[in-house]
């Protein structure tokens, strides 16, 4: 079968593996749809510390069931359309043990860790199989990245009294928006692309800053009537917009960690304690959030043209990882076919 390899950083190429062979509780996958991810961007960059070179990237997947093993259950059949929910627990650890499944210590995530989906098959357990035939194949390749987003809003607890920040309109900070809207809150979307803040503002944003071209303490306090967000998301993984969310951040406010920042970053523990911020760290997604993502896509079917910046074949990915590379605030999501 032909895959998808990062052989080094700035070097992908197509090279031929074996077709996987399904154990008695697995299911082999015919892979129709890939999406990049920023770990895999990371990974190409060379910049992602969790990674091993060659890799087979990919994790955002969309596939159907080619066969099972003995031992699966009888409701997953070959032909079914599904995702996948890309990460490993252990059972055993401290996350584990409290049922937080998505931070395991020891989590491989399909892609990082270990290789990923971006090949003609894949061999995983049925227990990360999610299936849905209400879905397109576009958009299951669309529901785990908006997960993470979904996440981040429940760890923490918006309502409808609530104002969010969103820092970042990628598809992390894209899934935290739409969430956040479903919830009932008032969004403002913040980034440096106007074309992604207009996608931010057709799926849910009320408000948004251009933080580019805009002063973006002036307009926080202008839209929250000088009070500040009670929740502000950090999407962007940026150390200039980690300190932003300390400093716009309502009093008794919460902020919420997605983003890796990639290096230390010096904050003021005055504002910390002065507002008495609570302040979380958010990490993967739960089935319960993958559920929701599938039910939010199948019942507003947004336009799947707003989400995917670009469809490319397996031999034009590597052309569309460099260029991705070199402008990576304009791409929202790249999709390999299968």
């Amino acid at each position: 079968m032909k895959a998808i390899e990062i052989t080094k950083p700035g070097a992908m190429r197509v090279v031929e593996r074996p077709v996987p062979v399904p154990g008695e509780d697995e299911v082999l996958l015919k892979l129709k749809y890939v999406g990049f991810c920023g770990s895999d961007l990371s990974t190409y960059l060379g910049k992602n510390p969790m990674v091993s070179y060659p890799r087979i990237p990919g994790h955002e997947i969309a596939a159907v069931i080619e066969q099972v093993g003995s031992r699966v259950p009888e409701n997953f059949q070959p032909g079914q359309n599904v995702t996948v929910v890309p990460y490993t627990n252990c059972g055993q650890c401290s996350a584990c043990k409290k049922k937080r499944f998505n931070a395991c210590r020891y989590n491989q995530t399909l892609g990082v860790q270990r290789d990923g989906a971006m090949a003609e098959y894949l061999v995983i357990s049925w227990q990360k199989i999610v299936e849905s035939e209400s879905l397109s194949s576009i958009q299951l390749a669309l529901v785990e990245p908006l997960t993470v987003g979904f996440h981040a809003i429940d760890n923490a607890g918006v309502t409808d009294i609530d104002t969010v920040l969103v820092f970042g309109c990628g598809m992390i900070g894209t899934g935290a928006i739409v969430r956040a809207n479903l919830r009932g809150a008032t969004v403002i979307a913040v980034d440096i692309d106007d074309r992604k803040l207009e996608i931010a503002g057709q799926l849910g944003a009320t408000y948004l800053i251009n933080s580019n071209s805009q002063d973006l303490h002036v307009e926080v306090q202008r839209m929250t009537n000088g009070d500040g967000p009670s929740i502000v998301v950090e999407a962007a993984g940026n150390p200039l917009t980690y300190k932003a969310a300390i400093e716009e951040i309502g009093f008794a406010g919460r902020v919420v960690c997605i983003g890796y920042a990639g290096e230390e970053i010096a904050f003021s523990t005055k504002l910390w304690v002065q507002k008495e911020l609570e302040i979380l760290g958010s990490r993967n997604a739960t089935p319960s959030d993958f559920k929701a993502v599938i039910n939010y896509l199948k019942q507003a079917k947004p336009d799947e043209k707003l989400l995917v910046s670009k469809i490319v074949s397996i031999e034009e990915a590597s052309q569309a990882m460099k260029e991705w590379s070199e402008a990576p605030g304009k791409v929202l999501k790249i999709l390999v076919r299968f």
